[in-house]
């Protein structure tokens, strides 16, 4: 799995936090508050995409006015981080994988759709900035997942060569822009996504961290 590898680039929501519930959290609480009914089988609908992607997808849809994109991402995002900062915890595995990786010298990024705000919330609240020698935002770029520009510019932060990466990421739109970017990737579906055969497009699907160290 790890012949030729020398950087891993994780995906955040859903590989290193586990984010997705408070996403749903947050994200149903604040639409419902502005006219969308919102249940998490709608939340899945849009998951890997930026969240700004997924307001504009939804103010389309119901014809939103009444605030703008910008306001409410910023609204959903700073519920989000208050949520993370109560009750954020690691996927199983976290710790163990990325003192691995680190024991075994290979660079380590961060390669996510979330903005830099809850990117930089995240690996503080978890102590794991450390690990890091690249965080990468898909924030102010021009494309978000499955686009594999995230991927491409963190392993050119990192100074290595796209296909010595190996991503680690969990929704299918992740999964493609890792392989865009010609990159191996690990598959660590949530538990709903276990028999989704979109996955297989993935080099490895695997249950959770600890079966990388293994």
């Amino acid at each position: 799995m790890l012949t030729e590898i020398k950087a891993v680039i994780f995906d955040m929501d859903g590989v290193i936090i586990d984010s997705e519930p408070l996403w749903r959290r947050a994200m149903i609480q604040n639409f419902t508050k502005i006219g969308i009914p919102f249940s998490d089988d709608h939340c899945r609908i849009t998951t890997g995409l930026r969240f700004k992607e997924v307001a504009e997808y939804w103010f389309k849809k119901h014809e939103i006015s009444h605030i703008s994109v910008d306001e409410f991402d910023e609204q959903v995002i700073n519920s989000l981080c208050e949520l993370i900062y109560l009750e954020g915890k690691t996927m199983t595995g976290v710790a163990e994988a990325l003192h691995f990786f680190k024991q075994k010298g290979f660079k380590i990024g961060i390669g996510t759709s979330s903005n830099t705000k809850l990117m930089n919330t995240v690996v503080d609240v978890l102590n794991i900035r450390h690990y890091f020698d690249v965080l990468c935002s898909a924030e102010h770029m021009d494309y978000g997942k499955p686009h594999p520009e995230v991927y491409l510019t963190c392993s050119r932060e990192l100074n290595v060569h796209p296909l010595h990466c190996l991503v680690i990421e969990y929704s299918v739109n992740g999964i493609v822009a890792g392989k865009a970017a010609q990159m191996r990737v690990i598959a660590i579906p949530e538990e709903i996504n276990k028999n989704n055969p979109k996955f297989m497009i993935a080099d490895y699907t695997l249950a959770s961290l600890l079966e990388v160290i293994n």
